[in-house]
């Protein structure tokens, strides 16, 4: 029997290689900054084209390197960190297994330009599979550019599973915020199709989140600080009104710089919260711990984000002890500084001083049945009462509305107690309000009864509202009123990896009535949304129709419209607890019937329901 076992050419080693290191352009961008890093650059740029599809550009003005080390960062396990392996267990880099570059070539055409400081020449290499085209002197800054093209080209089944150019824009932008955060004394600035994304001049770690996550963060950050025998934690925790949602949080963890995924440090955070988050909701974190190297293992995954800790169940419970303490003083307020002398005067009790009971002031002739006649203030010291009331009891008038049919109300109450609204429809009443057709009655704050020849309708007002004002929206109306502008513009300040995909949902949200403008970087103005839209909700309802749209954007594009419409549909109606007059329950059931589809909301709930005559009737055998 022949022989079957061969070993693999370089070229397929590499490209096996690759599907470990590089999974996406996000990948070639973490280690090519990571490199840049390494070579101690103050100032890096990133420069893609189409989600890092068709280009990739890493600029730095690092140490750069020699002809020979130009050539040799390209072979498989060429380092200039590891030389031994208990070298493992010291890592000070972010790059050691000389991996990064190797894998990259294998899938991608790269060009490179070197120069270190103090030579008159650089290097200028080409190369495209794994193979050399070129390789010559040129006239380059200090530092390296290097230039990675056509990302999976040799590769088609890996190429076509990368998803729309603005989803693996995020991806990217999302590992640059983790070397962008990490490193804060370095400029770093992010191009993506020719327009500036973002500039990050070197700055503090707090300006630095703030450049990153948006400076709507500014007054939700809470800073946390403690050492212990086996790890320093600084940072940052959000306040609990700061929570997002889980799949839109900034939740950050670096260890020595480096940026990681560690369960057992996020449940600390978690549990330091304990139930002041919303339901559903996780706060937002920076989180930097400073360890002894030789304590921590990152040689466990090829992306070097899952690290193992010697002593990560001691850091647990100073983690959380960190956050606490942190949340504790934003709960309390102002900590007392018990150092100071005479900060406070604590009164001591004597035992010569007379005991003088204290006095209660109260006005002996008020009635509260009595009708006030004068509205002059009292004394201070009757502040809460009248001193002059008088008139005649009128039982009559107090409980007259239990008596009497309820009359239609020209515009809506207040919002409804239930008791209330039962108590003032008699029991005839409500029998007619059921049985007759044309009249409603509201039950609950949640439900509209009305008679119908097959038994009682029972109609959800929200859900009902909800799908009359979604297909409103929906017919894109032109009317005077469907846009309201607003006094002042709402200042909408996105993440990076969200300013693309907003960007592009623009022309679907001014089809509904919003004017949006763009004020450069990731910031945008609302001046105007749909008739009706809760303003003060316009931030969060943004948040969550991003979250909505995200890495699906590509496929929900033709029903775009239809989406963002139903979720502002949701948002808009009416809610739970609402009382309607008579006018208004019919109203909505006109409106309701002459929909499309008044059986179901746009998400496809129901919204009416009809309980039969042969029901209610055997209700009563």
């Amino acid at each position: 029997m022949a022989d079957i076992i061969n070993l693999l050419p370089d070229h397929v080693a590499n490209q096996i290689a690759a599907g470990e290191v590089v999974q996406r352009p996000a990948s070639v961008i973490k280690e090519l900054v990571e490199n840049s890093i390494d070579a101690g650059a103050t100032k890096i740029q990133v420069i893609v084209k189409d989600g890092g599809k068709t280009l990739i550009q890493v600029i730095d003005n690092g140490c750069g390197m020699s002809a020979t080390d130009a050539r040799m960062c390209f072979e498989r396990h060429a380092t200039s960190k590891i030389q031994k392996a208990s070298d493992l267990f010291d890592i000070q880099t972010m790059g050691f297994r000389g991996e990064a570059m190797a894998s990259i070539v294998a899938i991608a055409t790269v060009e490179m330009r070197t120069r270190k400081y103090g030579d008159e020449l650089g290097t200028y290499i080409k190369m495209s599979g794994s193979e050399v085209e070129v390789q010559e002197p040129t006239s380059c800054p200090n530092g390296t550019n290097i230039m990675v093209k056509n990302l999976f080209y040799n590769v088609p089944a890996r190429r076509k599973f990368l998803k729309s150019d603005s989803t693996e824009m995020g991806h990217l932008s999302e590992e640059f915020y983790r070397v962008a955060l990490a490193n804060p004394g370095v400029e770093m600035s992010l191009t993506h199709n020719g327009v500036l994304m973002l500039n990050l001049p070197p700055s503090n770690t707090m300006n630095r989140i703030l450049g990153v996550a948006g400076k709507s963060l500014s007054k939700c950050l809470l800073p946390i600080e403690a050492e212990s025998s086996v790890a320093r934690i600084k940072g940052y925790v959000g306040t609990p009104q700061s929570a997002k949602l889980p799949s839109s949080a900034d939740q950050y963890l670096f260890v020595n710089n480096r940026f990681m995924k560690h369960g057992s440090f996020s449940r600390a955070v978690l549990q330091a919260y304990d139930n002041l988050l919303p339901n559903g909701k996780v706060p937002t974190f920076f989180i930097y711990l400073d360890v002894d190297p030789a304590t921590i293992d990152i040689n466990i995954h090829p992306t070097k984000t899952e690290i193992k800790f010697e002593n990560d169940q001691a850091i647990y419970p100073v983690l959380r002890a960190a956050v606490k303490e942190a949340l504790g003083k934003f709960n309390v307020g102002p900590a007392i500084d018990f150092d100071i002398e005479n900060h406070f005067e604590i009164p001591t009790f004597n035992k010569t001083d007379e005991v003088v009971p204290p006095q209660i002031h109260y006005n002996s002739g008020y009635n509260p049945f009595e009708e006030t006649k004068s509205k002059s203030p009292m004394p201070a010291q009757h502040t809460t009462f009248r001193s002059k009331m008088s008139g005649g009891t009128d039982w009559q008038k107090l409980y007259g509305q239990f008596e009497s049919s309820p009359q239609p109300q020209s515009e809506p109450a207040e919002i409804a107690d239930n008791e209330n609204v039962q108590q003032q429809l008699s029991l005839g009443d409500a029998a007619e309000a059921v049985v007759s057709q044309g009249r409603f009655y509201q039950f609950k704050g949640k439900y509209i009864l009305t008679g119908v020849k097959s038994g009682l309708m029972v109609i959800d007002q929200h859900r009902a509202h909800e799908r009359i004002v979604f297909e409103k929206l929906l017919q894109r109306s032109t009317d005077e009123g469907f846009s309201q502008r607003l006094l002042y513009p709402e200042r909408l300040d996105l993440n990076l990896k969200d300013t693309d995909l907003f960007r592009q949902m623009i022309p679907e949200l001014e089809k509904l009535g919003f004017e949006i403008n763009e004020l450069g970087g990731n910031s945008f103005s609302v001046t105007a949304v749909p008739a009706n839209f809760p303003e003060k909700e316009l931030k969060d309802w943004t948040n969550s129709i991003l979250m909505l749209t995200g890495e699906d954007y590509i496929a929900m594009k033709d029903s775009m419209v239809e989406s963002i419409a139903a979720s502002l549909a949701s948002q808009m109606a009416i809610g739970y607890g609402r009382r309607l007059s008579q006018d208004e329950m019919a109203d909505m059931n006109a409106r309701l019937f002459a929909c499309k589809m008044p059986n179901y909301t746009p998400s496809g709930r129901p919204i009416v329901a009809i309980i039969g005559t042969d029901d209610i009737d055997k209700l009563f055998k």
